[in-house]
Protein backbone atom coordinates (compact mmCIF):
# COMPACT_ATOMS: atom_id res chain seq x y z
CA UNK A 1 0.00 0.00 0.00
CA UNK A 2 1.15 3.39 -0.76
CA UNK A 3 1.35 5.54 2.18
CA UNK A 4 1.61 9.50 1.79
CA UNK A 5 4.87 11.32 2.82
CA UNK A 6 4.79 13.69 5.38
CA UNK A 7 6.41 16.98 3.93
CA UNK A 8 8.23 19.61 5.86
CA UNK A 9 6.24 21.45 8.74
CA UNK A 10 5.00 18.18 10.55
CA UNK A 11 5.72 17.57 14.03
CA UNK A 12 6.80 14.44 13.25
CA UNK A 13 10.03 14.80 11.31
CA UNK A 14 11.12 16.66 14.32
CA UNK A 15 10.95 14.16 16.98
CA UNK A 16 13.77 11.61 18.18
CA UNK A 17 11.93 8.16 17.05
CA UNK A 18 12.09 5.38 19.30
CA UNK A 19 13.70 2.08 19.03
CA UNK A 20 10.99 -1.05 18.19
CA UNK A 21 10.83 -4.87 19.70
CA UNK A 22 10.59 -7.85 17.31
CA UNK A 23 6.74 -7.97 18.64
CA UNK A 24 5.90 -4.62 17.22
CA UNK A 25 2.77 -5.10 15.02
CA UNK A 26 2.72 -5.81 11.39
CA UNK A 27 6.37 -4.68 11.22
CA UNK A 28 6.87 -6.87 8.01
CA UNK A 29 3.75 -5.58 6.11
CA UNK A 30 5.28 -1.34 7.28
CA UNK A 31 8.86 -2.71 5.75
CA UNK A 32 7.04 -4.13 2.20
CA UNK A 33 4.61 -0.56 2.52
CA UNK A 34 7.19 1.72 2.91
CA UNK A 35 9.74 0.22 0.25
CA UNK A 36 6.60 0.37 -2.30
CA UNK A 37 5.71 4.42 -0.96
CA UNK A 38 9.53 4.75 -1.63
CA UNK A 39 9.35 3.36 -5.20
CA UNK A 40 6.33 4.99 -6.75
CA UNK A 41 8.30 8.32 -4.68
CA UNK A 42 11.19 7.56 -7.05
CA UNK A 43 13.50 7.52 -3.38
CA UNK A 44 16.29 5.17 -2.82
CA UNK A 45 15.58 6.21 0.94
CA UNK A 46 12.54 6.27 3.33
CA UNK A 47 12.41 6.50 7.20
CA UNK A 48 9.66 5.69 9.01
CA UNK A 49 8.82 9.41 10.39
CA UNK A 50 8.50 10.45 6.66
CA UNK A 51 5.18 8.40 6.69
CA UNK A 52 4.21 10.11 9.98
CA UNK A 53 5.69 7.00 12.62
CA UNK A 54 8.23 7.69 15.01
CA UNK A 55 10.19 4.45 14.94
CA UNK A 56 13.43 3.44 14.24
CA UNK A 57 12.87 1.82 10.58
CA UNK A 58 14.55 3.22 7.25
CA UNK A 59 14.62 1.26 4.48
CA UNK A 60 17.19 1.92 0.96
CA UNK A 61 16.92 0.44 -2.22
CA UNK A 62 19.92 1.21 -4.36
CA UNK A 63 19.31 -1.52 -6.72
CA UNK A 64 18.43 1.38 -9.39
CA UNK A 65 21.56 2.70 -9.26
CA UNK A 66 23.07 -0.27 -10.47
CA UNK A 67 23.67 0.49 -14.14
CA UNK A 68 26.43 3.02 -12.89
CA UNK A 69 27.39 1.57 -9.95
CA UNK A 70 27.03 -2.48 -10.29
CA UNK A 71 28.16 -2.94 -6.69
CA UNK A 72 24.37 -1.87 -5.78
CA UNK A 73 22.86 -4.64 -8.03
CA UNK A 74 20.16 -5.68 -5.90
CA UNK A 75 20.55 -3.89 -2.82
CA UNK A 76 17.34 -3.43 -1.14
CA UNK A 77 17.55 -3.42 2.54
CA UNK A 78 15.14 -2.51 5.47
CA UNK A 79 17.53 -1.30 8.74
CA UNK A 80 15.64 -1.63 12.42
CA UNK A 81 16.74 0.85 15.36
CA UNK A 82 19.90 1.86 13.33
CA UNK A 83 21.97 4.54 14.27
CA UNK A 84 25.32 5.70 13.30
CA UNK A 85 27.96 5.80 15.40
CA UNK A 86 30.67 7.12 14.27
CA UNK A 87 31.55 8.95 10.98
CA UNK A 88 34.96 9.48 9.49
CA UNK A 89 37.02 9.65 6.53
CA UNK A 90 36.82 12.27 3.90
CA UNK A 91 33.94 15.05 3.59
CA UNK A 92 32.67 15.36 0.59
CA UNK A 93 29.49 17.54 -0.97
CA UNK A 94 27.16 15.97 -2.83
CA UNK A 95 23.44 17.30 -3.89
CA UNK A 96 20.97 15.72 -1.89
CA UNK A 97 17.07 16.03 -2.21
CA UNK A 98 14.85 14.64 -0.09
CA UNK A 99 10.49 12.99 -0.19
CA UNK A 100 10.05 15.25 2.90
CA UNK A 101 11.42 18.47 0.70
CA UNK A 102 9.84 18.58 -2.99
CA UNK A 103 11.22 20.57 -5.06
CA UNK A 104 14.70 21.24 -2.84
CA UNK A 105 18.05 20.21 -3.46
CA UNK A 106 20.86 21.40 -2.10
CA UNK A 107 25.06 20.08 -1.66
CA UNK A 108 25.46 18.56 1.70
CA UNK A 109 28.72 18.10 3.21
CA UNK A 110 29.13 14.38 4.76
CA UNK A 111 31.86 12.08 5.96
CA UNK A 112 32.37 9.22 3.27
CA UNK A 113 32.73 6.50 5.92
CA UNK A 114 30.55 5.81 9.00
CA UNK A 115 30.02 3.24 11.62
CA UNK A 116 26.61 1.99 11.93
CA UNK A 117 24.51 -0.15 14.23
CA UNK A 118 21.29 -1.64 13.04
CA UNK A 119 19.07 -4.74 13.26
CA UNK A 120 17.97 -6.47 9.92
CA UNK A 121 14.26 -7.58 9.05
CA UNK A 122 14.79 -10.82 11.33
CA UNK A 123 16.04 -8.42 14.25
CA UNK A 124 20.33 -9.90 13.73
CA UNK A 125 22.35 -7.06 15.43
CA UNK A 126 24.79 -5.69 12.69
CA UNK A 127 27.78 -3.89 13.55
CA UNK A 128 29.64 -2.92 10.32
CA UNK A 129 31.87 0.37 8.76
CA UNK A 130 30.21 2.02 5.60
CA UNK A 131 31.49 3.44 2.72
CA UNK A 132 30.50 6.00 -0.54
CA UNK A 133 26.91 6.68 -1.65
CA UNK A 134 25.72 3.86 0.67
CA UNK A 135 27.10 6.20 3.64
CA UNK A 136 25.57 9.50 2.65
CA UNK A 137 21.98 7.35 1.87
CA UNK A 138 22.13 6.18 5.29
CA UNK A 139 23.60 9.23 7.40
CA UNK A 140 20.37 11.02 5.52
CA UNK A 141 17.82 8.82 6.42
CA UNK A 142 19.12 7.73 9.87
CA UNK A 143 18.99 11.21 10.56
CA UNK A 144 15.41 11.39 9.91
CA UNK A 145 15.32 9.21 13.23
CA UNK A 146 16.97 12.02 14.78
CA UNK A 147 14.83 14.71 13.86
CA UNK A 148 16.76 15.85 11.88
CA UNK A 149 16.56 17.06 8.16
CA UNK A 150 19.46 17.68 5.36
CA UNK A 151 18.58 21.09 5.45
CA UNK A 152 20.20 21.24 8.99
CA UNK A 153 23.61 21.26 7.54
CA UNK A 154 23.35 24.31 5.24
CA UNK A 155 24.77 27.79 5.79
CA UNK A 156 22.77 30.29 6.89
CA UNK A 157 22.76 31.98 3.32
CA UNK A 158 21.62 28.71 1.26
CA UNK A 159 18.92 28.42 4.17
CA UNK A 160 17.99 32.00 3.38
CA UNK A 161 17.98 31.78 0.21
CA UNK A 162 15.52 28.73 0.29
CA UNK A 163 13.54 30.35 2.57
CA UNK A 164 10.73 31.29 -0.13
CA UNK A 165 10.36 27.58 -0.83
CA UNK A 166 10.08 26.25 2.41
CA UNK A 167 7.48 28.32 3.27
CA UNK A 168 5.48 27.34 -0.12
CA UNK A 169 5.90 24.02 1.82
CA UNK A 170 4.60 25.06 5.15
CA UNK A 171 1.72 26.25 3.36
CA UNK A 172 1.13 23.12 1.56
CA UNK A 173 2.04 24.95 -2.19
CA UNK A 174 4.09 22.03 -3.58
CA UNK A 175 3.48 19.75 -6.36
CA UNK A 176 5.01 16.47 -6.54
CA UNK A 177 4.28 12.88 -8.59
CA UNK A 178 3.67 11.09 -4.61
CA UNK A 179 1.13 11.11 -2.69
CA UNK A 180 1.63 13.67 0.31
CA UNK A 181 0.54 14.82 3.63
CA UNK A 182 0.93 18.80 3.96
CA UNK A 183 0.71 20.80 6.97
CA UNK A 184 -3.19 21.21 7.90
Amino acid sequence: MILPVYVYGQPVLRKVAEDITPDYPNLNTLIENMFETMDKADGVGLAAPQIGLSIRVVVIDLDVLSDDRPEYKGFHKAYINAHVLEADGQEESIEEGCLSLPGIHESVNRMNRIRVKYMDENFVEHDEYVEGYLARVMQHEFEHLDGKLFIDHLSPLRKQMIKGKLNALLKGKTRCSYKIRPIK
